[in-house]
């Protein structure tokens, strides 16, 4: 007869001599484990209830590395908290937790964020073999400081079905992809990235599971029937709640007490264990309402309140042990009350994805005639922000989502110019949204190869063409030096920093100007102009905020970026104090088609 262990936590937990062994299995009769440490001998070693609905035994000669299994009546199931799993439907791999970290890192200020989205099955260069791709990505890090990016976003890593995906289907949320690599692998790949200064947001999916391989599906026995269904049990809605957009049966019941614990302390182990910088929460839209969707708060969709909590909770947790470290919601619905602070009712996300930008800026770059662009919704797209803070908003022109064929959606390059994303139309225009990404309030983004003009639609099959890299070193220095601007690399342009613009000029001949500054002053202040147009402008009168010497630090029309562009002048310029615009100051300014202008003291 076993007893229970008095060592906390629940999975797989090594210590001295063994390994203690802890589940939620409350309406099992019997829980039992099997591995090497007991020659897989049936029934296994058995565990005692502790009269909680858990169950738990310390099992000596249990060893790192040894896989496990249990038996809950007598049906094999995978640990659902195991660190490590041979694949979705093999084994757990009792894991220790401790690695030997080589290099400390410090969190920039959340202002000088530049974030990059990758994809760990595509982003490498050649094909690599199974659990090899978080060194092979990690090979490229040295590119990516030199871009000047400073923060990675992964793509979901977490334990799928199959060896490709883009991973927005989780099996085992606690493991990492075995097709990628082990627990140390990522945290090899972690250490690594911080030892050339870059942050690590990794993408956590908690608005559903699965749906396929789950060791959380009816796992002690016990589910309900719904309209003549099988449900999913303990883990899950039994009812309608359980319906979401990836799966008919697979949403966490967020009443449950121990599935909220599951997934708040999965966030906090890819934290502290694994020394991530950030989590960014997919969908949380379908976390907070049924149906993805802002509805009276008396409405049985919204789940009475408990995803919303859910959300509360972890961000409290986060901000209580790690405050640095940051997170961002995937909501898209424009809700400014997941970025506000919890004890305001809030959620308390730190950013989150702006579709009040992404959306009416990507229809100004892509519908074909220029006198249907939008310059209004452009201009409200770059004064867009959440409760009066630039940095609660992710900004950007490709994602994942938005790239990926699948979704019916294209690269930028080749959504501008359909078969012709090599073109000077496509380089123009997408260049022209990179810019904007780059001089807007917000945290900016790009999606992995934006920067080589990569026109392949996203998929998980879909690797990046780095010859491009060749083909487009252009592009990709243009890139390199708006980066650097925002991040006031030349100490000159600390304005792409600050919290305020002014977007002082929407011109009817189709130039849009704006004002950027923190503190404001020389080295501070910075002047934004860019054309939506076909047409140069070798004289244009714009308001300025100061006078004295105004310099063009960067003109997208460079032939040094593309030897199709125009290079036309975008020249130095003083401003004399003759109001316009309402700024105190105006200066003649020139600017080629579809381009954009940085100027700064």
């Amino acid at each position: 007869m076993s007893t229970p262990s008095n060592r906390p936590g629940l999975g797989a937990l090594p210590f001295a001599v063994g390994t203690t062994f802890r589940v939620w299995a409350p309406f099992a009769n019997s829980v039992t484990v099997l591995g090497p440490f007991n020659q897989w001998t049936d029934p296994g070693t058995p565990l005692a209830s502790e009269g909680n609905g858990c169950w738990s035994a310390d099992v000596h000669n249990a060893q790192v590395g040894d896989p496990y299994k249990f038996k809950v009546n007598g049906e094999w199931h995978i640990d659902p908290r195991a660190r490590d799993v041979t694949h979705s439907v093999g084994d757990g791999v009792i894991v220790r937790p401790d690695f030997p970290w080589q290099n400390a890192f410090t969190m920039p200020p959340w202002n000088e964020l530049v974030i990059y989205e990758m994809h760990l099955g595509t982003f490498p260069d050649q094909p690599e073999s199974a659990a090899n791709l978080f060194a092979a990505a990690a090979k490229d890090f040295g590119y990516l400081r030199d871009l000047g990016v400073n923060a990675i976003h992964l793509l979901p890593a977490q334990e799928f079905p199959t060896d490709s995906s883009w991973g927005y289907n989780p099996a085992h949320i606690f493991a990492v992809e075995s097709a990628y690599g082990g627990p140390n692998d990522f945290k090899s790949f972690v250490d690594e990235a911080h030892r050339h200064g870059l942050a690590v947001i990794l993408d956590v999916v908690y608005n559903h599971l699965g749906p396929n391989d789950l060791p959380t599906w009816q796992f002690d026995g016990w589910f309900e029937r719904w309209n003549s269904e099988d449900m999913g049990g303990i883990y899950f809605y039994n009812d309608w709640r359980a319906d979401t957009p990836w799966g008919h049966k697979n949403r966490p019941d967020y009443g449950r007490p121990e599935v909220r614990s599951f997934f708040r302390d999965n966030a906090l182990m890819w934290l502290e264990e694994y020394r991530l910088d950030g989590l960014r929460f997919d969908a949380t839209n379908y976390i907070r309402n049924v149906w993805g969707r802002d509805e009276d708060p008396a409405s049985p969709a919204n789940l009475g309140g408990w995803g919303w909590n859910l959300m509360r909770w972890v961000n409290d947790e986060i901000n209580y042990r790690q405050p640095w470290k940051l997170t961002i919601a995937e909501d898209m619905q424009q809700n400014s009350w997941l970025t506000r602070p919890t004890p305001e009712g809030g959620a308390g996300f730190d950013s989150q994805w702006d579709a009040g930008f992404v959306h009416p800026v990507r229809e100004a770059l892509t519908v074909p005639r220029d006198e249907d662009r939008s310059l209004w919704a452009v201009k409200a797209a770059v004064e867009h922000r959440y409760n009066g803070n630039a940095t609660q908003r992710v900004i950007y022109t490709e994602s994942h989502d938005e790239v990926a064929s699948s979704n019916g959606k294209r690269r930028l390059p080749d959504a501008i110019a359909p078969g012709a994303a090599n073109g000077w139309f496509a380089k123009k225009r997408s260049t022209l949204g990179a810019a904007l990404v780059f001089t807007s309030p917000g945290i900016p983004m790009i999606f992995q190869g934006q920067e080589i003009l990569e026109w392949t639609p996203f998929g998980d099959q879909n690797r990046i063409d780095w010859d491009r890299y060749d083909e487009f070193r252009g592009i990709h220095t243009l890139y390199r030096d708006l980066i650097r601007l925002r991040r006031n690399g030349f100490n000159n342009t600390r304005g792409l920093r600050g919290q305020h613009v002014n977007v002082f000029h929407v011109g009817e001949a189709g130039v849009l100007a704006f004002h950027r500054w923190d503190q404001g002053g020389p080295g501070d202040d910075v002047v934004v102009v860019l054309n939506f147009t076909a047409q140069a402008y070798p004289r244009y009168r714009l308001g300025f905020p100061r006078g004295g010497p105004w310099w063009v630090r960067f003109n997208s029309d460079w032939q040094g970026y593309s030897p199709d562009f125009g290079n036309a002048p975008g020249y130095d310029t003083t401003a004399d104090p003759s109001p316009r615009h309402g700024l105190p100051c105006s200066a003649d300014v020139g600017i080629g088609p579809y381009s954009a202008l940085v100027l700064s003291q």
